[in-house]
């Protein structure tokens, strides 16, 4: 019991293994795109091998919790435990663990019925879930699977076994957890695609809306972009953009800011909580910061080197307004930072002018 008491109702937080990855800029500028893209998933497999999985063990028997802290303390993971359905519920939505050891016979609330709950969770419906049970018939067994379980092993278990299926279902979850981020990367520049930014924008539109707080939206354009690729080629404008992407990234500097790449030379960056004004501060300084990369760009009538144009706009999410009007006033700021000579941040209050490519 000494053990189950040291670690009993622990909360351990998830480490985000995807947090500040690095993407190194020195390849070669011929290299396909899908080597990028298999490049990036090579370092965050690299980088995921220090990450220590946590499991969730649930079981309303001490003694029997008892038995899996003792065989596991020395392995590399964190072990937390709960005594009960609704305290596993709720440990599990406060930190999602990466597996779940999950008894069924237990009062107030059995196994299955947790499990339902879990699965019908978005925050928790992909933690995989082994039922470890005394219950060893094929119907329950069925039913355990059905609801959507991974394993269903029956008691008394042999630890060696248990232990071999617990790491082959982390491995997989870690790889099928990587293969999901990069699904939200963009594959030449590491930032956010399209596809992740559409997705946060709209949870991000939403939580602003219920707790009455600003949102801003900065749309970035690398001006002559067409003719930096026509001049240098598109290996050089590959790296021109890699380039431009770690300069952006550095600058934001919260850690709820978002990045991503639009579309072709386009970026946005998604602001959460942040008024007009400190989102106009936060484009001057992106357009700053790209500036001072000195890229050369001897075919733009802007400057001799690369820059970006930047159209800002901001709201607080009501029922009356949309996100997508939030996305189009960015765009027509950033129409007209283009009109007034690019190089610059138009904010939302100035979009009466409409400039063209």
């Amino acid at each position: 019991m000494f053990l189950l008491k040291k670690i009993a109702f622990s909360q351990l937080f998830a480490i985000n293994i995807f947090k500040n990855t690095a993407y190194s800029t020195n390849k070669l500028f011929l290299e396909s795109r899908t080597n990028v893209a298999v490049k990036i998933m090579q370092q965050l497999m690299t980088q995921s091998e220090d990450y220590i999985p946590t499991i969730l063990a649930v079981d309303d028997v001490p003694a029997n919790l008892d038995i899996l802290v003792e065989h596991f303390q020395n392995d590399k993971i964190h072990l937390t435990v709960a005594l009960s359905g609704k305290d596993a519920l709720l440990l599990a939505n406060a930190s999602p663990p990466d597996l779940i050891l999950l008894d069924i016979m237990m009062p107030g609330m059995d196994g299955y019925e947790v499990c339902r709950h879990l699965k019908s969770n978005p925050h928790t419906k992909d933690i995989p879930i082994i039922f470890v049970t005394a219950m060893g018939d094929s119907e329950n067994e069925e039913k355990g699977l059905a609801l959507g379980a991974i394993d269903y092993i029956t008691k008394p278990f042999v630890l060696p076994v248990l232990k071999a299926r617990i790491r082959n279902y982390l491995e997989l979850k870690r790889k099928t957890d990587l293969l999901a981020e990069l699904s939200l990367l963009d594959g030449l520049t590491g930032a956010a695609n399209r596809r992740y930014f559409d997705s946060m924008l709209d949870q991000e539109w939403n939580r602003c809306q219920r707790s009455f707080k600003p949102l801003s939206l900065i749309m970035i354009d690398v001006d002559h972009f067409k003719l930096y690729n026509d001049y240098y080629g598109h290996g050089m404008g590959d790296e021109c953009l890699k380039k431009i992407t770690k300069a952006l990234r550095k600058t934001l500097k919260r850690p709820a800011d978002l990045l991503a790449r639009y579309g072709g030379e386009e970026f946005v960056v998604l602001l959460p909580e942040m008024n007009e004004k400190e989102a106009v501060n936060v484009a001057e300084k992106l357009c700053e910061n790209v500036a001072g990369l000195l890229i050369p760009h001897k075919q733009s009538d802007t400057k001799s080197t690369v820059t970006i144009s930047l159209g800002c706009a901001s709201t607080t999410p009501k029922q009356d307004n949309t996100a997508e009007q939030l996305l189009k006033q960015a765009d027509e700021c950033l129409y007209a930072a283009k009109a007034q000579g690019r190089d610059k941040v138009v904010g939302c209050t100035n979009t009466n002018n409409k400039g063209s490519n």
